[in-house]
Parts: structure tokens; C-alpha cells; sequence
């Protein structure tokens, strides 16, 4: 499912450019996705989708989330902690942030790889029509075993 997003991503500048869910399963099948791989990709951009048109940023100044058990198993500690990272460096605001775990708890099993989290986030950005700045960017699609820093 990840590559089938990652893929829009590179192909469809906004969600509302990708043709009509007809025609880009039809596409992404004749590019070489397995059908419930689309099927599960869709599904979950339907998802996402809901989940932006929710999307109401009144953060309140000085809270703190915690996570719920289940959010814990699903996300896993490394993910918390670069959702926590990229909220307090003001780059994902709180309601992106629940938009983020709301879709990673669709995917369900955990505990979340980072790298798909990063997609997750990527995707989220992308589904509100912003984009990330330069440093985000390279955050997103550096690969852990080429970070210098842990």
C-alpha cells in the first residue's frame, strides 16, 4: 500500500488532481500494483480524505497528547517520538498530528515502521494541498540506515 502512495505523491501534485478512483485503479494496475494493493491504498486515501475535511487546527497552548495504549503498540516508540519532534519544531501542527496517527491506526499493525510513518506524514501534507519546506522534505525521504545522527 505504502508504494502505491508514495507513487500518487510523485505523480499527482493534490489529491484532487488524481483522476476519478475508476480510472487510477485502472492506472495504477496498468503501472504494475497488485489490485488489493490499490484496493487497500484507495480505502485509505477515503480515509485520509474524511480525515482532512475534519481538520480543524485550535491547538491549545501548554497541552500535552498522550497516547493511548493502542496508539503506543500501533505507532511504537520511535514514531511518537518523531511526531513529537516534528510538532515541537512546529512543522506539523496538532491537528495534522491526530490526522497522522488517525491514518496510522487504519494501517493497524504496529509497531509502525518509521519510514511508512514518514509516508503517513508526507501524505497528510500532501491531502491538505501544503507542502513542506526543503529541510522537512529531506527529513521525510532520508532512509534511517543513512542518518548520521540516531
Amino acid at each position: 500500500m505504502f508504494d502505491v502512495l508514495v507513487y500518487l505523491y510523485e505523480n499527482y501534485w493534490r489529491p484532487d488532481a488524481c483522476p476519478e478512483p475508476k480510472q487510477l485503479s485502472r492506472k495504477l494496475s496498468a503501472v504494475g500494483f497488485e489490485p488489493e494493493e490499490i484496493q487497500d491504498a484507495l480505502r485509505w486515501l477515503d480515509g485520509l480524505a474524511d480525515s482532512a475535511e475534519a481538520c480543524t487546527d485550535s491547538p491549545v497552548k501548554g497541552s500535552m497528547r498522550i497516547y493511548l495504549a493502542q496508539e503506543q503498540d500501533v505507532l511504537g516508540e520511535e514514531s511518537i517520538g518523531f511526531l513529537t519532534f516534528l510538532e515541537s519544531a512546529g512543522v506539523l501542527s496538532s491537528a495534522m498530528r491526530e490526522m497522522v496517527i488517525d491514518r496510522a491506526m487504519a494501517v493497524g499493525a504496529g509497531p509502525m515502521d518509521l519510514e511508512d510513518l514518514k509516508i503517513i506524514v508526507l501524505m497528510v501534507f500532501w491531502s491538505l494541498g501544503e507542502e513542506p519546506d526543503a529541510l522537512v522534505l529531506d527529513e521525510l525521504f532520508v532512509a534511517s540506515e543513512d542518518r548520521l545522527i540516531h
